[in-house]
């Protein structure tokens, strides 16, 4: 293994960890859009790339998201520098004949409300597991949170639309004062076989 591959293993995995504290660092709307241009290029079936996003990062916004929130998210999020919301648009297949035009891709999805629920959820989290590996690639560090209440967030973020909230994630900088003791995780031969 080279020099550059353990450091960029160590950066997205090894070394980072889910934050709850964070330093008062802003983070400029330019980073959040470079972050969106990598996590774009994700792998999703049929390209069907059904995760949208909300940035919240000013008070106001925060204080729409506030109610939502779990008591032992409140804080770490109220202070993170932005807050992703995480969700996925039920009416994905629409854009199909754009993201997908070699074939009629639209078609496997219409009129099959399940299909198109599993997929977006699937989908749609797949999205949001790497926006947090170009965020780390980008220096940020992430809290995902499943913790708030979902209803809330769409009436309020979502209102009039066929999206669905998924999870939130803050994003900012880290301080490391934050960071409870890294948890166990399981050996190999506890969860996978090699078949």
């Amino acid at each position: 293994m080279s020099n550059f591959d353990k450091k960029l293993q160590d950066l997205l995995f090894n070394n980072a960890r889910t934050h709850n504290a964070w330093l008062p660092k802003k983070i400029p709307d330019e980073l959040l859009k470079n972050l969106f241009n990598l996590t774009k290029m994700a792998p999703t079936s049929a390209n069907c790339s059904p995760m949208r996003l909300i940035f919240v990062k000013s008070s106001d916004g925060k204080e729409k998201l506030k109610p939502a929130l779990s008591k032992g998210n409140l804080d770490k999020t109220m202070t993170a520098p932005v807050t992703a919301i995480i969700a996925y648009d039920l009416d994905f297949y629409e854009y199909l004949p754009k993201l997908f035009p070699h074939d009629d891709a639209k078609s496997w999805f219409e009129g099959r409300e399940q299909h198109i629920k599993n997929t977006a959820i699937l989908n749609g989290s797949l999205q949001g597991a790497y926006l947090m590996l170009a965020a780390r690639a980008l220096g940020l560090d992430c809290g995902p949170m499943s913790g708030f209440n979902k209803k809330k967030v769409d009436e309020v973020f979502f209102s009039g639309t066929n999206i669905k909230s998924n999870f939130l994630v803050n994003l900012g900088y880290g301080d490391d004062a934050g960071l409870f003791p890294r948890s166990p995780r399981f050996d190999f031969d506890e969860v996978c076989s090699i078949l």
